[in-house]
């Protein structure tokens, strides 16, 4: 019999967590923007000091979900996800 390798496991930090109500089900399948450059994205309203949670890359198609007429939009993208982006990087489909 052949042996099997296996990688050590590894545990991920809290902070590779998608928070739960970050994530819109069902998922859309039609879209309103779509980002005109790749786009740092918050889970919650970006202040300045927090970093943020990942980027969204060039190319991909959302719904604007809210956007106040301020820097920042809320959108939601293929895979639920419901954050934060700037809002100069969104154009209309």
């Amino acid at each position: 019999m052949k042996e099997i390798l296996r990688p050590d496991a590894t545990v991920l930090p809290d902070s590779s967590l998608v928070p739960g109500n970050r994530l819109v089900e069902p998922t859309p399948n039609q879209f309103t923007h779509e980002l005109n450059g790749a786009a740092d994205y918050w889970y919650f309203e970006p202040d300045g000091d927090t970093p943020p949670a990942g980027e969204l890359p060039s190319g991909t198609r959302v719904v604007l979900m809210r956007h106040d007429g301020g820097r920042t939009s809320w959108v939601v993208d293929g895979r639920g996800l419901y954050v934060a982006v700037d809002f100069a990087r969104l154009r209309k489909l």
